[in-house]
């Protein structure tokens, strides 16, 4: 079994036949599957779609429960939480729908945790944090694109000189270089390689 285009996300099962891991779709399992989308829903009220996954969280006044459902609670209502409460050993917590999200200082609340600028988020060579409400992912630095080369995703270099995304003078040659470029006046002219005279 060969896929050409490999199996992000899953693995290969016959001549260009992905099966996706659980929480992923596509014909290279690259996208991650809604599964808020889904008929029958997931939750049974407010459901939060993540990388390959789902969180279920529930209505103010009401208690998520293991399968995902949500059980009316007076405690719960006279907390107030913004994404719905769990007991714990008597105590009556809110709960955050995701591990990027913290409950706020009132401890109704949930406010996003930065990923990227905390350094809890860890991204591969050639590849930047960007931080999303709840989570973060990872994207390949400006100058490099994702490709699949000899089995598996990669950044791989942008040639600016090739592409015709450089900036360069007319009167000046492009040279690539990883991650970028340089603009060199030609012969005969002298200038910063943008500007030639």
């Amino acid at each position: 079994a060969t896929c050409g285009h490999g199996c992000k996300y899953g693995e290969c099962m016959g001549p260009n036949k992905c099966k996706c891991f659980p929480g992923f779709t596509g014909k290279t399992c690259n996208q991650d599957l809604n599964e808020c989308g889904l008929k029958p829903r997931p939750c049974e009220h407010r459901c939060m779609n993540i990388h390959g996954s789902y969180k279920c969280y529930c209505l103010n006044g009401y208690m998520l429960m293991p399968d995902g459902t949500c059980a009316n609670s007076r405690t719960c209502a006279m907390v107030n939480c913004q994404y719905g409460c769990e007991e714990v050993k008597g105590q009556v917590q809110c709960l955050c729908p995701s591990g990027g999200l913290q409950l706020g200082p009132n401890g109704r609340t949930c406010i996003d945790i930065d990923e990227c600028s905390t350094g809890k988020a860890v991204c591969s060579y050639n590849r930047r944090c960007v931080n999303t409400f709840g989570s973060f992912y990872c994207k390949c630095q400006l100058g490099y694109e994702l490709k699949y080369t000899s089995g598996r995703y990669s950044c791989i270099d942008v040639n600016e000189c090739v592409t015709n995304t450089h900036r360069c003078n007319l009167h000046a040659e492009c040279l690539n270089t990883e991650g970028s470029f340089h603009c060199k006046c030609k012969q005969g002219y002298r200038g910063s390689g943008f500007d030639c005279a």
